[in-house]
């Protein structure tokens, strides 16, 4: 059974137990699948009521989009522990093997590069939750602030996982290319995440207290 097939109750305990998999990169690409629900969500109880009829069209488009995404980043889960297991096995080569250095460089690029694509769609979704809370409806605008905090947590939780990676590479400017793109993607998202988080927040105190 693939690990998003997993009942929550069992991959929480796969994930606490001193298994190697699932993971932080698992983690974070659930974070995000999460946050993903949670815009879809927002659109499904927005579509359909004539307060946001002239946005309506433009949700459907976040709609499909948000599928879509839900859908790859809850196959990440899955694809990062098939990435992890060989370079589990990979550490525990001779360092004297001829083979040693070309395996593990591979390994570690395949480990990198799962977690990196988590972190890129993570953003992605992050600019989705931003268009969410401006056009959603008022009634689940919280739930717009919750999915890009999910999913900003899992854009740091993915970076992580790429880095833990790319330190260990032999190839060093091979490294510094996707620790350069990590380091991008994040300094542009996590504002926006804040600032849809805040702006929400802010939003909310403010109704409370007419």
């Amino acid at each position: 059974m693939e690990l998003s097939q997993y009942p929550i109750s069992d991959f929480l305990t796969a994930l606490a137990s001193k298994e190697a998999t699932p993971g932080g990169g698992g983690a974070s690409a659930l974070a995000a699948a999460l946050g993903a629900a949670l815009g879809h969500m927002v659109g499904n109880l927005t579509v359909g009521k004539e307060k946001y009829k002239d946005v309506e069209a433009d949700l459907y488009c976040l709609m499909n989009e948000t599928a879509q995404l839900q859908k790859e980043l809850t196959a990440l889960i899955q694809r990062d522990a098939e990435a992890f297991a060989p370079l589990a096995e990979a550490y525990k080569l001779d360092k004297n093997d001829p083979e040693h250095d070309t395996v593990m460089e591979q390994c570690l690029r395949r480990a990198a590069a799962v977690p990196m694509e988590v972190l890129r769609l993570c953003c992605r979704m992050i600019e989705l939750h931003s268009e969410y809370a401006k056009k959603g409806s008022v009634m689940a605008v919280s739930d717009a602030a919750t999915g890009a905090v999910l999913c900003w947590a899992g854009m740091y939780g993915a970076a992580v996982n790429v880095v833990v990676n790319t330190r260990l590479m032999k190839d060093r400017e091979y490294a510094r290319r996707m620790n350069a793109e990590a380091d991008k993607l994040i300094n542009k998202y996590w504002k926006l995440a804040e600032r849809t988080y805040e702006d929400v927040y802010r939003q909310l105190k403010k109704e409370k207290k007419q």
